[in-house]
């Protein structure tokens, strides 16, 4: 079977794997000069499938006015005239209910789960380092931000998940750096068999295994719609400027083209609603910015050693080897791709509060990007409505946690095969009822 899959960050290259494992024939169409340039490229680097959480949830609407108007706040709100903007905001407040919240996170949580036993699967055969670390510590800052974790903290309950609840002593005792911290953190939450690593790295070791099964990738290409006819999609319509194969080779061809397949993937992050739009097929993924700031460690004893979550500030700090990334912030209403200054300096100032000579802030290399979310947090797998037109997007900012294992299933139901796990409330249907 001759298929296509749209999107060169880690969603599309884990589904071009899967697709080339199941004997298909793969091309993966990619923008940009190579694989996790994108979203992909900069994120917080977390594997916490015990952690994901909508951004829709109890006390969120409160918590955001809240920090709307202070200086160092984990959301900028810029509003538009833009109607998606507003039905999207719309969608996202039915969400923040507490019944709401609790299945779309058991759903979120369900592919997380299923992602991270295929990524250990993947890794046993096809072992590389991408700075790997384990363990996920979640910071407290005060009685609010504890109390607005409760309803997580009774779905990992409810779910036996393995997690301890600690003081800001037992912190410390997990990560030593804490003793040099501004002020103490005022609780804890330490899920251990949570992990991360660096998505950026991982995705170009993935593309070179890719291309030693014999996918191809075109690089320097955009789509610029799909040929669907009597309602079955038959090609992908494209401007190259120039076909950069696997080994890096350009055969000049330029303009226009048509390629044709018998599946086509669309794993294209925020891009994707504009091509599908056209087809009548509409999902309402909205674009949210974050923000990271990547750092070679100075002093190691005063460093974290695994992957943190500033809950109050929705900030992460992780290890990657030598280097620290803190990520976070989320910016509503601007699709630009442009560093802001206020967004930054949330980033070094969570930084400064909890490993203040961990890394010199000179030294900081910042990124923007556009982070696609659905308004409930579940991303949207499966059947698109048009034959041979296959969904694997929405993932916001927890693509990376999710990233094999949404793969594997739309691989599967390509290839006509049974996915390893219900597939329910993880499809478009959620929206069609």
């Amino acid at each position: 079977m001759k298929t296509i899959v749209l999107g060169g960050g880690v969603i599309g290259v884990a589904t071009a794997f899967y697709l080339r494992q199941h004997g298909c024939e793969v091309t993966v169409i990619e923008r940009e000069p190579d694989v996790a340039l994108s979203t992909s490229f900069g994120n917080a680097g977390v594997i916490a499938p015990g952690y994901v959480t909508p951004w829709a949830a109890p006390g969120m609407p409160a918590k955001i006015l809240k920090y709307l108007f202070k200086p160092n706040s984990p959301l900028i709100f810029r509003p538009t005239l833009e109607p998606a903007q507003w039905r999207w905001i719309a969608r996202w407040l039915r969400e923040c209910d507490l019944e709401r919240f609790r299945i779309n996170k058991r759903r979120m949580q369900r592919i997380a789960y299923y992602s991270r036993d295929c990524l250990h699967e993947f890794r046993a055969r096809y072992p590389f380092d991408y700075g790997r670390s384990q363990g996920y510590l979640q910071l407290f800052r005060s009685e609010y931000d504890l109390e607005l974790a409760q309803p997580a903290l009774a779905v990992l309950r409810d779910a036996g998940i393995v997690h301890r609840e600690i003081d800001a002593a037992q912190c410390v005792e997990i990560e030593p750096g804490l003793r040099w911290a501004r002020k103490a953190p005022l609780a804890g939450l330490y899920l251990p068999d949570d992990e991360a690593g660096d998505c950026a790295r991982f995705t170009r070791e993935l593309r070179a295994v890719c291309e030693r099964i014999g996918v191809r990738f075109r690089f320097d290409t955009r789509v610029t719609a799909l040929d669907v006819q009597g309602g079955v999609a038959r090609g992908v319509r494209i401007e190259s400027e120039g076909e950069g194969e696997s080994e890096g080779k350009r055969e000049g061809r330029r303009g226009p083209g048509l390629l044709m397949a018998d599946a086509i993937v669309i794993a294209l992050g925020v891009e994707s609603a504009a091509l599908l739009a056209p087809l009548g097929v509409k999902v309402p993924l909205y674009p949210v910015k974050g923000y990271s700031a990547t750092l070679p460690v100075t002093d190691d004893e005063k460093a974290p050693r695994a992957a943190l979550m500033d809950e109050s500030l929705k900030t992460a700090i992780t290890r990657f080897g030598n280097h620290l990334r803190v990520a976070g912030t989320a910016e509503l209403g601007n699709g630009r791709n442009t560093l802001r200054e206020q967004a930054l300096q949330t980033l070094m100032s969570v930084l400064d509060d909890w490993f203040p000579h961990a890394a010199n802030p000179t030294s900081a290399h910042f990124w923007v990007g556009r982070r696609p979310m659905m308004p409930d947090g579940a991303p949207l797998l499966g059947a698109s409505g048009v034959d041979n037109l296959w969904l694997n997007l929405g993932h916001g900012s927890t693509g990376w946690a999710m990233s094999m294992g949404s793969g594997q299933v739309v691989a599967d139901l390509i290839a006509r095969r049974e996915p390893g796990i219900d597939l329910d409330g993880l499809t478009l249907a959620r929206y069609r009822k």
